[in-house]
């Protein structure tokens, strides 16, 4: 049930709208002044104020104004029988989310209120979307090279210079971008993604531009582009050394105008976005082969960074791998787990050529595959593993060859879907399967579908 207040110095007015609302299923209050109101909602948490503009003492939009600093603020509609334009538009300005005039339409009052409601509700689910992803946003790691990471993000996140971020596959560079943005000025607004390497080349340019409806055969309806979704806010372009010449010079043009055009429309949009890139190949070396644009590169590399593989901070694996371990426990529903110092050896043994993503991979495994096990010790870990550490026991690992098989086969399909930056039917493809077995081979393997 959804709780609003009235504030009203005419009692009639209290009285009448209380059962009007309580009649339509909300739980009304009322107050009949600024103060009174203030003091009520320091008491309760509303969804809607109904706060008259001619109260005695503190007018209401001094009192809108106190209301929009309170913590998780309610949405407030102004009511006034001496409406003007004027009026109307400060206390817009103020925060309110609408305005009502006396006499009130009692069915144009209810539908503000529910809309109210529904806008209320949808700020709620922001915040709390930002809070789930909030962690996806601290780097994680107290080697050397990554706290000189993080510095150099504080440093350089409050500017809007354009950032491109090199690293190998897997070492966590969109985790990076969303580093920087969480600490922009932007940072309230949209974070877009797109892996340039995830989209054919004929959608990628509808993906960042967007199209008109019948543009093009599959255009069914208008889409918006991501240089759009992220107006205001940062637009992160993963792996764009493997986008098209044609594609990188529409984004030169558009980092340069500030404006672009939909496919299938004549009308330019203006933007405003931060534009992070990455990649994991040597863009220098692409140039010379003709297949990156050499002025592309220098509107991008403004503020070059460079994420370590995990090889070069081995250091950070027990930390990381502890992490991994409490966030897959929660994940599955586990109770908390340990590993053992023996199995964090053989970690630090290993080479690591899939990089951060691969160790998460690892320990996502172990934790679904044992789901008893609250101790695990170096046997949990997958033959991959062991490879760079001690062989002679690798038998052991396992008590029945089909463990043995189905856990190489696990760790070759994780492999493969990396290498395809998670694309199904293109790892099918690879591996000489067709798409639904691999979906059941992965199923019976306890490989999750990422999002």
């Amino acid at each position: 049930m959804h709780n609003i207040l009235i504030v009203d110095d005419e009692s009639g007015i209290r009285q009448s709208l209380k059962g009007v609302l309580e009649d339509e299923g909300y739980r009304a209050s009322a107050a009949d002044s600024g103060e009174a109101c203030l003091e009520t909602l320091r008491r309760r948490s509303f969804d809607v104020v109904l706060l008259d503009v001619w109260l005695p003492g503190m007018d209401g939009l001094e009192a809108l104004q106190k209301i929009r600093d309170l913590e998780n603020a309610p949405e407030v509609i102004m009511i006034s029988g001496h409406g003007t334009i004027e009026t109307a538009v400060r206390a817009t300005k103020l925060g309110a989310y609408d305005f009502l005039e006396k006499p009130l339409s009692i069915d144009k009052t209810l539908a503000l209120i529910k809309h109210a409601v529904d806008a209320r509700h949808m700020k709620q689910e922001n915040r709390e979307l930002k809070k789930q992803l909030t962690p996806r946003s601290v780097i994680e790691g107290e080697s050397v090279p990554m706290k000189a990471l993080r510095q150099q993000i504080l440093l350089m996140a409050p500017t809007n210079g354009r950032v491109l971020i090199y690293g190998e596959s897997g070492t966590g560079k969109e985790l990076v971008a969303r580093a920087i943005h969480a600490q922009s000025l932007r940072k309230n607004e949209m974070f877009v993604e797109l892996n340039c390497a995830a989209i054919p080349e004929d959608l990628i340019e509808s993906e960042l531009f967007g199209h008109r409806k019948g543009s093009f055969p599959a255009a069914t309806s208008d889409k918006e582009g991501k240089f759009h979704r992220a107006h205001g806010g940062t637009l992160f372009l993963d792996e764009i050394g493997d986008m098209s010449l044609k594609t990188q010079s529409k984004v030169l043009r558009t980092l340069d105008e500030q404006r672009f055009t939909p496919v299938g429309s004549d009308e330019p949009i203006t933007v405003d976005a931060r534009l992070i890139a990455s990649t994991n190949k040597d863009l220098d070396e692409e140039i010379s082969r003709g297949n990156f644009r050499e002025d592309l590169f220098y509107r991008l590399n403004v503020i070059p960074f460079s994420v370590p593989p995990l090889r070069e901070r081995q250091e950070d694996i027990p930390l990381l791998a502890r992490h991994f371990l409490k966030e897959f426990s929660a994940t599955y529903g586990r109770r908390p787990r340990e590993i053992t110092d023996d199995a964090i050896d053989t970690l630090m043994r290993y080479s690591w050529p899939g990089n951060v993503r691969e160790l998460r991979n690892v320990i996502e495994r172990i934790v679904i595959m044992n789901p008893t096990t609250t101790r695990f010790d170096r046997k949990h870990l997958p033959p991959l593993v062991h490879r760079d550490g001690t062989r002679r026991s690798i038998g052991a690992e396992f008590s029945t060859l089909h463990q043995a098989r189905a856990a190489y086969e696990r760790d070759y399909i994780l492999k493969k879907l990396d290498d395809n930056h998670g694309n199904i039917s293109r790892t099918a493809e690879v591996l000489g399967l067709e798409r639904s077995h691999l979906y059941r081979k992965m199923k019976t393997l306890g490989i999750a579908m990422k999002e």
